[in-house]
């Protein structure tokens, strides 16, 4: 049959993808019984970006126990990709020239239901590029484990991708200039509910200037997506006795994503 609008653009996004990766040449196997091709068709598709126009004379039928990947989720990736490439290598405010090593951009699902938002990269983000890989990040990753999700299901970022001189907190205008790129994430990803690590994510997504103790405890409408706020986990770690009140802010969260709470909580982790 014919292919469909929906499935050409399904199949033009697909390639497109690929070649943001640098892959321009596409080789056909031998048919597969739920594959029918023109014999003209069964060479390599040209080098060139115009591979990702599906010709309209093509017949494909394609059963539903094919392997194509789920375009939604690649147009999301390829998204998140070209938001790093406007990113750049970002020179738009003063922590370009301030010892950072790398931008930390994000990781993790690009169609995570769940997203965690810290404050900024610290030394080890700066040395590998990836948001909570510290001390910080082992105790997030145990956070996550009791929830019941697994780190990879999430997306985490933080308000500013440089990390500020010795660890100091971000300056407004530094949230400010790189936080738009933090919103285009959110808004690619579209995330059931996001939870602010801490009182400058809080502060900066919210625009409320307010002591965590109000902040937290609440849902936020945040561009049509529920928000809740809890304590960094760098935080935790210097005062191990609010771990309670954070696994109380983790359980509203499971909650509203209809998690089951395992039978003991984190208190204990460390």
């Amino acid at each position: 049959m014919s292919l469909t609008p929906q499935l050409k653009r399904a199949l033009a996004d697909r390639i497109r993808y690929y070649n943001e990766l640098g892959i321009y040449d596409f080789y056909r196997r031998e048919t597969p019984a739920f594959i029918q091709l023109q014999p003209e068709e069964r060479e390599p598709l040209p080098k060139t970006k115009a591979a990702a126009v599906i010709s309209e004379s093509r017949e494909v039928l394609i059963s539903p126990e094919s392997s194509m990947p789920d375009p939604v989720q690649a147009d999301a990736a390829q998204a998140l990709l070209a938001i790093r490439e406007d990113l750049g290598d970002c020179t738009r405010c003063r922590l370009h020239k301030q010892g950072r090593k790398q931008i930390v951009f994000g990781v993790g699902n690009p169609r995570a239901e769940l997203m965690f938002i810290g404050e900024a990269p610290g030394a080890d983000e700066d040395m590998q590029g990836e948001p909570f890989v510290g001390r910080a990040g082992q105790l997030l990753n145990n956070m996550i484990k009791a929830m019941g999700l697994q780190r990879e299901e999430i997306y985490i970022a933080n308000i500013i991708k440089c990390r500020p001189p010795g660890n100091r907190t971000p300056e407004r205008d530094e949230c400010e200039t790189c936080s738009p790129f933090l919103m285009r994430q959110i808004a690619t990803i579209r995330p059931k509910v996001l939870v602010a690590l801490g009182a400058v994510a809080a502060k900066t997504l919210l625009a409320i200037n307010a002591p965590m103790s109000e902040l937290r405890g609440h849902w936020y409408d945040f561009r049509g997506t529920k928000l809740a706020v809890t304590y960094h986990p760098a935080f935790l770690l210097r005062d191990p006795r609010q771990k309670k009140e954070a696994w109380k802010d983790l359980q509203m969260v499971m909650k509203e994503l209809g998690l089951k709470a395992p039978a003991k909580s984190p208190e204990g982790n460390s």
